[in-house]
């Protein structure tokens, strides 16, 4: 069975240079949606841009397999007399990878400006300046403004939301790297395995949402809106994960994780024990490599909003290793993207409605 074929992988090219930061999702949807179409029955959009496509609808018992589409981005958010531009984050962003890097202002009317995080010349610091570091308070975007009237002659005002430029490439064959692919890899993920449902012809026993939702990055809005809507009986939601075998990364407090060993499952509280069971005998059913993790609190993922809602949802996350997260450079190994699917894939066929269902609420 071919996990990614070369259609998949130019939706997926398509999709991942793409720019859809928090709060404007919907050009990104619109990719993510033309391509899922052939294989679902139904599909639908909230009034906040979560998208989801529905499989075998009506059946009474719903399961949802969820990634989330967002991308962290910076907000216009004061322009000097002089014309540079302070931001604030939307979502997780990193001030400290700011500098030097090419970015898109995105305009209301869809078009964009692209400007720099400008950076003083090594020439330019005194050893007074020798520990000076990007922070929120003294990075800024130049756009090539003369002054503060030309940069809103542009249409750039406060409000505008900032993304960086970059485009989806590949290392050593082996690798994908670019920046959003936390987590519009989980929403690729999904996709897959519907195409891989509808192209095998298996028939599910329950209905099956297939969930990319918006907003994850400032608090997994999306996820805590749709889940509402769909009223889940299950949930396996797919995000990434940190891969610890990088320089400068603490082991003892964030796990032993290692791109191109698999995807990781994690334990926390919000984790349901059977469902995780459940993933872990398909895994070794099927002799798909997986790593464990643990959170000692929340996951930090969708899955916390989707286990705490409805009175409860049995919910589970698969995460894909990832090297340099929020980053430009974000790295994902090929075959553990192909894996966090063959997982989802082989997971939803071993979930019987009825059975499972008082499996789930039992002790």
């Amino acid at each position: 069975m071919q996990i990614i074929t070369p259609n998949s992988e130019a939706f997926l090219y398509k999709y991942l240079n793409n720019h859809s930061p928090t709060g404007h999702e919907a050009s990104g949807q619109k990719i993510w949606l033309e391509y899922l179409q052939p294989y679902i029955d139904e599909w639908k959009i909230d009034n906040y841009g979560t998208a989801y496509g529905i499989i075998n609808p009506g059946t009474g018992f719903n399961v949802v397999i969820e990634g989330h589409s967002d991308e962290i981005s910076w907000f216009v958010n004061y322009i000097t007399e002089d014309g540079f531009i302070h931001v604030i984050r939307n979502g997780g962003s990193d001030h400290v990878i700011a500098p030097s890097m090419r970015v898109n202002v995105h305009l209301r009317n869809g078009n964009t400006i692209p400007g720099v995080f400008g950076w003083p010349a090594i020439h330019t610091r005194t050893d007074k300046d020798a520990n000076l570091t990007p922070n929120l308070e003294n990075i800024t975007v130049d756009v090539g403004a003369k002054d503060k009237e030309e940069v809103l002659k542009m249409g750039i005002h406060v409000g505008c939301v900032i993304t960086f430029q970059d485009e989806l490439t590949k290392i050593n064959n082996r690798y994908y790297c670019g920046r959003a692919l936390d987590n519009r890899m989980g929403g690729f993920c999904v996709a897959e395995v519907a195409r891989l449902l509808k192209e095998n012809q298996v028939k599910l026993p329950f209905t099956l949402y297939v969930v990319n939702s918006v907003q994850e990055e400032v608090g997994l809005r999306g996820a805590e809106m749709i889940t509402q809507t769909i009223q889940p009986h299950v949930a396996i939601v797919t995000d990434v994960t940190h891969d610890t075998g990088t320089p400068l990364i603490n082991k003892k407090k964030h796990g032993d994780i290692r791109c191109g060993q698999g995807p990781s499952l994690t334990y926390a509280p919000a984790v349901h024990q059977k469902l995780i069971d459940l993933i872990i005998a398909s895994a070794e059913a099927n002799e798909i490599p997986f790593q464990r993790e643990a959170s000692s609190r929340a996951t930090g993922t969708d899955t916390d909003a989707f286990a705490y809602s409805n009175g409860g949802v049995p919910s589970a996350l698969i995460s894909l290793p990832l090297r340099y997260m929020h980053t430009t450079v974000e790295m994902a190994h090929m075959d553990d993207v192909s894996n966090v699917i063959r997982l989802i894939y082989e997971t939803l066929q071993r979930i019987e409605y009825g059975h499972n269902f008082k499996y789930f609420n039992s002790l």
